[in-house]
This record gives C-alpha cells, structure tokens and sequence, in this order.
C-alpha cells in the first residue's frame, strides 16, 4: 500500500481523481482498506454535478438525462493511489424504476453503507429547495445506526437569494440538531463553484485522518 506523509493541514489534489471500477452490489467492489468518502443523493440533487465541481473535471461522474440511470457503485481514486476513494452511490428515489428494482437497490446501499469498513464519512446531496426527503432521512438513520458522519452539501444554492439559502441552511440544521455529533451541513452551488474549499476541507479530515476504528 502507498505510504502517506500527509500532515493534519495536508490536502488532497481532487483533480488527479480517476475512474477505477463500477459494482452493483458489496461484492464486487474494490479490496475494503484505506479509506473513502461516499456521495449519495436523489436523483436530481445535483450528485453527480457536485463530484465533477470538487474533482475539478467535467464529466468524471457522469450527468445521465435519465436520472437514476446509474445503478452501479462508482469508485474513483486519487492521487493514482487505491487506498483513497471518492465513491459515487446509484441515485435514489427515481419514478421510473419498479418498485423492485428500487428495494434491491436500497439494499445494495445499506449493505455497502454499514458493512464497508473504509467507509470514513458520507457526503449526503440535497437540492437546498426540497432538503431532507424521505430517503435523506432513511439514509441519515442508516448512518445514525452505524455512527458514520455525514457532510451535507445543500446544493443549487445559486436558485435562492442570499438570504433565503442561508435561511434554509439554519432551518436544516435546526432539523438536525439531535445529530450534531454526526451532521455538518453546509450551502453549494456547482454553477457559482460555491463552497468547495469548505467540502474539500471535510473530505481532506476523513481521507486524511487517522483510521478510524470500527
């Protein structure tokens, strides 16, 4: 494995991100060591937006006009180093997919999210305008269980005023309060490249950081 000097304050270069492999369940995904920072989010949150605006890259994840197209788990390196990972999850809650299809792949996903022992943290994709959807709370009490922390990027925040994305920002966090051990939540625009140096900042503490644990 690929020693690391990194020092506390290190950062990592998002731009050397590239594409490793793509699994559709726990199985088939890469050897479970060192550690990665999973995205997942609805359909139309802007996943796949915000992974491209943090690695600096235009089409790393891809943005599917279907959403909810990709029902793979997507794994990138950095660094051309395997023992750091940003993992793209499937888009959830899109209509079009039977209802089956849909079990199996919140399956798939609890699966990856309690059993993954690299997992270091889950950053957690909502539209600032529809925040905490069913699911984003499903995914929140999946995490919860498995005491896992989860960086929300509340994204689109370039649709709202200043003032009203901030607001929305506050009532989240209110939302949130009981979790505040677990949750930071934080405003992102992929148009405006709004926020990324405060998301490179939590994911650089969880790649970075030492082993947590499990």
């Amino acid at each position: 494995m690929p020693s690391h000097s990194h020092s506390l304050n290190a950062s990592l270069n998002y731009q050397t991100a590239s594409f490793l492999t793509s699994a559709p369940t726990l199985a088939g995904c890469p050897p479970d060591e060192g550690a990665e920072v999973a995205f997942a989010g609805r359909s139309n949150a802007g996943k796949s937006s915000a992974i491209n605006t943090l690695t600096h890259q235009r089409a790393l994840a891809r943005i599917s006009k279907t959403p909810g197209r990709t029902q793979l788990i997507n794994f990138f390196t950095l660094e051309n180093a395997s023992d750091r990972r940003l993992v793209d999850l499937p888009g959830y809650g899109y209509a079009k997919v039977p209802e089956s299809v849909k079990l199996e792949w919140q399956r798939h996903l609890s699966e990856y999210l309690q059993r993954r022992n690299s997992l270091r943290g889950l950053v957690l994709v909502m539209d600032v305008r529809h925040p905490l959807t069913e699911f984003d709370q499903t995914l929140l009490g999946w995490a919860d269980d498995k005491s896992m922390p989860v960086h929300i990027l509340l994204t689109k925040a370039d649709k709202l005023k200043s003032g009203a994305a901030k607001s929305a920002l506050q009532q989240v966090r209110s939302r949130l309060r009981e979790w505040d051990d677990l949750v930071s939540i934080q405003l992102f625009s992929a148009l405006k490249k709004q926020g990324i140096e405060e998301a490179h900042a939590r994911l650089n503490q969880w790649l970075l950081g030492e082993a947590v644990e499990s």
